[in-house]
């Protein structure tokens, strides 16, 4: 069943109403009438509907409410800090990171990025970036949409090591930490982790310093070199698996 989202103004009551370009691609792509059901999330309280379709228009869609879903998302709130990669990859990354449940993406410029993204085109690749997000939220049932933040550097993410329960590094260089080591000495309830990915180059060891000293932690993912494009992949599953979210 197609999800849509909406704020809690669209909200009255047993009414939700659908307005902008979500309009179109109800009435002309998806070719839904009066008493077709749909899905629709409140991004504000991140309640989700089953929702009948009652009134359509081109400036609205009026639905119904008929029943209250469960709430799905996770306690375990995943942030993935991804070293910048090629265009295509950080698209690939995005999505499949909002589909295994990650909280937030946050792309970062490190020394051995082969893209590099001036202020200018910044704004540019987030809003696109966070379409990507919304349309993987959507397609896979999230009860919201993560956010794809600004980008940052190394230095920042010291900065907000304290917010969270742990900082986990994916380094190929470390032998002897693993990623099952640092999860263990979690407890599974309320937890918020931070997933520090290198790009295509790798690290370079003075942000691996940097970030250790700081207090995150450098694990080792197994003795084989993984492309940036399936870290995060491989660990929000295991994460999941772990804590069986």
């Amino acid at each position: 069943m197609p999800r849509f989202f909406v704020k809690t103004n669209q909200v009255q009551n047993a009414t939700i109403t659908i307005l902008g370009e979500d309009v179109k691609h109800i009435k002309n792509v998806l070719r839904k009438e009066i008493g077709d059901c749909i899905e629709i999330c409140n991004l504000d309280t991140k309640t989700t509907y089953i929702c009948k379709i009652e009134q359509i228009s081109n400036e609205g869609i009026q639905t119904h409410i008929l029943e209250e879903l469960k709430h799905l998302e996770d306690k375990i709130k995943i942030d993935i800090y991804q070293g910048l990669p090629k265009a295509d990859k950080m698209e690939l990354i995005i999505q499949k990171s909002v589909e295994l449940g990650a909280n937030a993406i946050i792309p970062v410029a490190m020394s051995r990025s082969i893209v590099k993204i001036n202020s200018r085109d910044e704004a540019k690749k987030i809003q696109r970036w966070q379409k990507i997000a919304e349309s993987a939220a959507k397609q896979c049932g999230r009860g919201f949409i993560p956010e794809v933040k600004h980008l940052i550097n190394v230095k920042e993410i010291c900065n907000w090591i304290n917010e969270y329960d742990v900082i986990i590094v994916a380094y190929e260089n470390e032998k002897e930490n693993t990623l099952k080591t640092e999860l263990k000495k979690l407890k599974a309830t309320d937890l918020k982790i931070g997933i520090v990915i290198g790009p295509e180059g790798g690290f370079e060891e003075s942000d691996i310093k940097l970030l250790k000293e700081s207090g995150a932690k450098i694990v080792t993912l197994g003795d084989r070199i993984l492309r940036t494009e399936t870290v995060a992949l491989n660990v929000l599953s295991i994460i999941m698996y772990e804590f069986e979210q």
